[in-house]
C-alpha cells in the first residue's frame, strides 16, 4: 500500500482489476434483490465524516483530545501488527569434526601447489598482438566480474538509508495532538489517517520554531487580553513586515481586519481565527487563480519539471528530495543532470539518485550543453516509460540576461522534443533570503515561465512570511516546501497545515 503525498491520499492500484470478474452473480437468479441493498454507503458519507471539523467552540480541546486519542491507538494497533514478535528459532547443533583422513591431506596439499599456475597465463599474452592482448584481457576481467557471486554487496544495496526509515510512532505528546487536530480541522477522518502525514506535521511545526518564536510572540503580545484597538493593529502591521510578510499582503491583513473591527467588537481569540483565514485567503489566491490546484505527476504520461533558482538556494538538494517522494509516491522517475557548470553537481546528483534509486541522465564532459542533456533524458525517459522527468540546473542570478536565456533554451527543447509533455518550472527559493527571494521570484517568472515556487531551508530562518509575499505579490503558488535537512523534509505545501504551524501557540 503506497500513500501518495502529491494528491495526500492512499494509492491502492489492487482495487482496480477487481470489477473483471463482474460476469459471476449472473446465474444467481436472487442477485437483482440484493442491489437496493448498494446506496447504504451513502449513510457515512454525510453522516460523521465532517463531524471531527465542526466543532468550534468551547469543547474544542476536548474533541480534539478525544479524536487524537482514537487516532492513536488505530496506528499505535497498525504499528503493532506490521511488526508481530518472532519466535526465535532453536540454533542446530554443530556437528562434531571428523579427524582428516590421509586422502583429503594429499588434496589440500596438492591444491597449495597450483597456486603459482596464474602467472603463467601473462607470458602466454605477451607473444600475442596488441588487439588479441586486449580482448584477452576483457575476456579475463569478464570472468573475474561473472564467476564470483558475493552476496554481501547485494544485502548492502538493499538495506535503505537511515534517513529514508519509515516514520515510528512516538510517544502520545503535544506535538501528537497538534497534529491531530490539524488533520481533525480539515475534515479527516481517524480511518483515513497515516503515521506519515502525523510525523509530517510535527516536521513542519519544528521547521517553523525559528519563525514562530519572532512573530508569534509578538502577535500574542500585540493582541493580549483586551478586544482589538486601532494601536494593537499598528503593532501588528510592524510584526508582519518584520517577519517579511510584505507590503501588499500585510496592506491586505489590515485593511480586513479595520472592516472587522468597524463593524464589530473583536476580541484576541476571534482576531487571531480571523488573521489565520486572511493569511490562508492570501497563499490559495494564486493557486485557485490557476488549473491545477495540486500539482501532482499525471500517470501514464510524460511529465518533466524544470527547477529554477541562484546559487546556493538548494536546487539539487530539492530535486533529490522530490525523486525520493515520486519513488515513495509510486511515480516512475529519472533525473536529468543538466548543471554542467558547478564542481561536483553531477556527482551530488548521481548520490541523491543513488539513494532513491532512481537513473540519473548525465554528460561526464566539462561544460556540456544542458539542453543537449535534457534531450537525451527525454529520449531514455520515452524509451523506458518514465513519468517524471527531472532536471536540475546550474544555479544563476537573475540579473545575468545570457544565462537566463540559456533557461530560455533548455525550456524551447523540452517543447520541441515532447510537446505533448506536462512541463512545470519550479523556482526554488531560499527563505531566509526574505525580500531578495521576492525579486528573484519576479526576474525568474518572466524568463523561464514559472509555474510555482519550492521554498526551502524554512528550519534555519525566521523569515517565513516570505510565502506570503511571494503569493501575493509576484501571484506564483507555493507548491513545495522544505523544512528540515532529512530525505524526508519535503511535502506538497497545505496553506491551512502551514498557517496553523507558523501560528501554533
Amino acid at each position: 500500500m503506497v500513500f501518495d503525498w502529491f494528491k495526500r491520499a492512499v494509492a491502492q492500484p489492487a482495487p482496480e482489476p477487481e470489477p473483471a470478474p463482474l460476469p459471476e452473480p449472473e446465474p444467481e437468479a436472487m442477485a437483482p434483490a440484493a442491489s437496493p441493498v448498494e446506496p447504504e454507503p451513502a449513510e457515512p458519507v454525510a453522516a460523521p465524516t465532517p463531524a471531527p471539523a465542526a466543532p468550534a467552540g468551547s469543547a474544542v480541546d476536548e474533541d480534539a483530545l478525544a479524536w487524537a486519542r482514537q487516532a492513536y491507538a488505530r496506528l499505535k494497533a497498525q504499528q503493532e501488527a506490521a511488526s508481530p514478535p518472532v519466535a526465535p528459532e532453536p540454533e542446530p547443533a554443530a556437528p562434531e569434526p571428523e579427524p582428516p583422513t590421509p586422502a583429503a591431506i594429499e588434496s589440500a596439499t596438492s591444491a597449495l601447489e597450483p597456486a603459482p599456475a596464474p602467472p603463467a597465463a601473462a607470458p602466454v599474452a605477451s607473444g600475442l598482438s596488441l588487439l588479441e592482448q586486449a580482448a584477452a584481457q576483457r575476456q579475463q576481467r569478464l570472468q573475474e566480474i561473472t564467476a564470483p557471486a558475493e552476496p554481501e554487496p547485494a544485502v548492502a544495496a538493499a538495506t535503505p538509508p537511515a534517513d529514508a526509515a519509515d516514520p515510528s510512532l512516538g510517544a502520545f505528546d503535544a506535538t501528537f495532538t497538534w497534529s491531530a487536530e490539524v488533520l481533525a480541522a480539515q475534515g479527516r477522518r481517524v480511518e483515513d489517517v497515516s503515521l506519515e502525514e502525523i510525523d509530517w506535521l510535527g516536521r513542519l511545526r519544528r521547521g517553523l520554531e525559528k519563525t514562530r518564536k519572532g512573530f508569534v510572540t509578538q502577535l500574542l503580545e500585540n493582541l493580549g487580553d483586551d478586544p482589538l484597538t486601532p494601536a494593537v493593529l499598528d503593532d501588528l502591521e510592524s510584526t508582519l513586515l518584520r517577519a517579511d510578510v510584505g507590503v501588499k499582503a500585510t496592506d491586505q491583513v489590515l485593511d480586513a481586519l479595520r472592516r472587522r473591527l468597524n463593524e464589530e467588537v473583536v476580541d484576541p481569540a476571534e482576531g487571531l481565527r480571523f488573521l489565520k483565514e486572511q493569511l490562508r485567503g492570501l497563499l490559495e489566491a494564486p493557486i485557485h487563480a490557476g488549473d491545477t490546484a495540486v500539482l501532482a505527476p499525471q500517470r501514464d504520461r510524460l511529465n518533466v519539471w524544470l527547477l529554477v533558482g541562484v546559487n546556493g538556494v538548494g536546487k539539487t538538494t530539492t530535486l533529490g528530495k522530490l525523486a525520493n517522494l515520486a519513488v515513495r509516491s509510486g511515480y516512475s522517475c529519472l533525473i536529468a543532470a543538466a548543471d554542467t557548470f558547478r564542481a561536483a553537481a553531477v556527482q551530488q546528483v548521481s548520490v541523491w539518485g543513488e539513494r532513491s534509486g532512481v537513473a540519473v541522465v548525465a554528460n561526464p564532459s566539462a561544460n556540456a550543453d544542458p539542453a543537449a542533456v535534457v534531450y537525451d533524458a527525454i529520449g531514455a525517459a520515452r524509451s523506458k516509460g518514465t513519468e517524471l522527468v527531472l532536471v536540475d540546473t546550474a544555479g544563476r542570478l537573475q540579473t545575468k540576461h545570457n544565462l537566463m536565456e540559456e533557461l530560455g533554451k533548455v525550456r524551447r527543447t523540452i517543447t520541441k522534443l515532447a510537446p505533448e509533455a506536462v512541463v512545470e518550472s519550479l523556482l526554488v527559493l531560499d527563505a531566509s533570503q526574505g525580500q531578495n527571494g521576492l525579486r528573484q521570484a519576479m526576474a525568474f517568472a518572466s524568463a523561464a515561465g514559472l509555474t510555482g515556487v519550492v521554498l526551502t531551508k524554512l528550519d534555519g530562518s525566521a523569515r517565513g512570511g516570505v510565502a506570503l509575499a511571494v503569493a501575493s505579490e509576484a501571484g506564483l503558488p507555493i507548491r513545495f516546501i522544505g523544512a528540515g535537512e532529512g530525505i524526508r523534509d519535503l511535502r506538497p505545501f497545505n496553506s491551512f497545515e502551514f498557517v496553523e504551524a507558523l501560528l501554533a501557540s
